[in-house]
């Protein structure tokens, strides 16, 4: 209970860190925790239903485990209804007094009773309970778009995806870390990229892989942004935002290693890890810089991109717990620091030469609004590009592109492209 806060993969990673598991109950362990964050509304609907109490009024931990008992309830059925109570209840006594044991075992039981609540009548309320996404963000998307449309953006944040992973092609072909997976009892099938796999199975065997640095764990969203910035061996390429470097070191490959990619991050450790990833992975011509993306200390450079930090309502299906930190007011903050980063970075621009900028949101105010902006300034233009994308291509006729996890499999990603007058 100390992690409540934490970034889902980090608050596990430091969980399991701490105990010895079977890989089974390692399986489980992820499973609850990321059940319970992606569907927390739908549990809190009939939670509350069943209560006599306001749940925000309970101590968080009682919370969490009132949380946890109804996913197992409701969304596990291979734990028995008897062994998700009594569990619950165990850890109420643990973290709470007998009276909290027993308002916790009361709830449960009405709950393994009853079944769910029936959701609200009005239809925005119903499908913000019953996809368990937030109210004001469900009726942000009806309002552009369709309710079906906005039904299957949400049923496809609720779907866990496969592993992405990046063949790293400076130091493997695809085909031959495709075969090594599959040997080692992982579902193997090629990606959208030429350098993308999709995989399910054992982490072991992939983490093995990526421990001799041929592959990275990264989205498709996140490769096409290196197409996008399209880098030619020899050009000098600037990565404004590069930390922990997968982007980075994808140009590099994308480059053959010929050329300069100059990879800047505010942060110290962060620079210290990217160097240390790029020469893991074997891209040589990285160079690991610490700048601060505002105010970027180099010029002349052929290509400049801005992954620029953002709310990261793009990645709800990898990261659940995003939905409920993120607030309506949090998107112009965003905005404000994602404009001030790409007016730094636009300096380093040649004449002639691109800007990508992207950000893994949904949300407009971090892309089409950010750049309206740019272009505004008059000293860029938009630059269509095309991205190869299975049998076919991806065209961003405006230079503009957007990505949805229920249309392309991916994150949600805006990505687009400038050049400079």
């Amino acid at each position: 209970m100390e992690l409540e806060g934490a970034f889902s993969n980090l608050a596990l990673r430091v969980a399991l860190s701490r105990w010895s598991l079977p890989q089974g109950e390692r399986e489980l362990a992820t499973e609850l925790v990321l059940g319970v964050l992606r569907w927390r509304a739908r549990l809190d609907w009939t939670l509350q239903a069943k209560s006599d109490r306001l749940l925000l009024e309970l101590p968080p931990a009682i919370r969490q485990i009132l949380r946890l008992g109804a996913y197992q309830l409701l969304f596990l059925k291979r734990v028995p209804a008897g062994v998700a109570v009594s569990s619950s209840v165990e850890l109420a006594k643990r973290y709470g007094h007998p009276g909290t044991a027993a308002f916790t075992n009361a709830v449960l039981r009405r709950v393994a009773r009853e079944g769910e609540a029936p959701p609200p009548e009005a239809p925005d309320e119903r499908l913000s309970v019953l996809s368990s996404h937030p109210l004001w963000l469900v009726r942000r998307w009806l309002e552009r778009w369709p309710a079906r449309e906005v039904e299957k953006l949400c049923e496809a944040n609720n779907t866990a995806p496969a592993a992405h992973l990046r063949v790293n092609t400076l130091k493997a072909a695809p085909q031959e870390v495709a075969r090594r997976l599959a040997e080692a009892g992982l579902e193997v099938r090629p990606g959208s990229l030429p350098e993308a796999l999709h995989v399910r199975g054992p982490l072991p065997a992939r983490l093995a892989l990526a421990e001799e640095g041929l592959v990275v764990a990264q989205d498709e969203a996140a490769l096409v942004v290196a197409y996008a910035v399209d880098p030619r061996p020899g050009e000098l390429v600037v990565d404004a935002c590069a930390a922990p470097g997968g982007k980075a070191t994808h140009l590099a490959a994308l480059m053959g290693n010929r050329g300069r990619v100059v990879a800047c991050d505010v942060h110290p450790r962060k620079v210290e890890a990217l160097a240390r990833r790029a020469q893991a992975l074997g891209a040589t011509c990285v160079e690991a810089r610490r700048c601060d993306a505002r105010a970027l200390d180099v010029r002349g450079a052929d290509r400049v991109l801005v992954d620029a930090p953002c709310t990261g309502l793009g990645v709800l299906r990898r990261r659940p717990e995003i939905r409920w930190r993120v607030a309506p007011e949090d998107l112009p903050r965003a905005a404000e620091v994602q404009r001030a980063i790409l007016k730094g970075a636009s300096e380093a621009v040649r004449s002639g030469g691109v800007l990508v900028y992207s950000v893994c949101s949904s949300e407009p105010e971090e892309g089409e609004a950010v750049v309206e902006w740019l272009l505004a300034s008059g000293g860029f233009v938009p630059d269509p590009f095309v991205v190869p994308w299975g049998d076919g291509s991806l065209r961003a006729e405006g230079g503009t592109l957007r990505l949805w996890p229920h249309h392309h499999g991916t994150d949600g990603y805006f990505v687009a492209r400038f050049r400079r007058r």
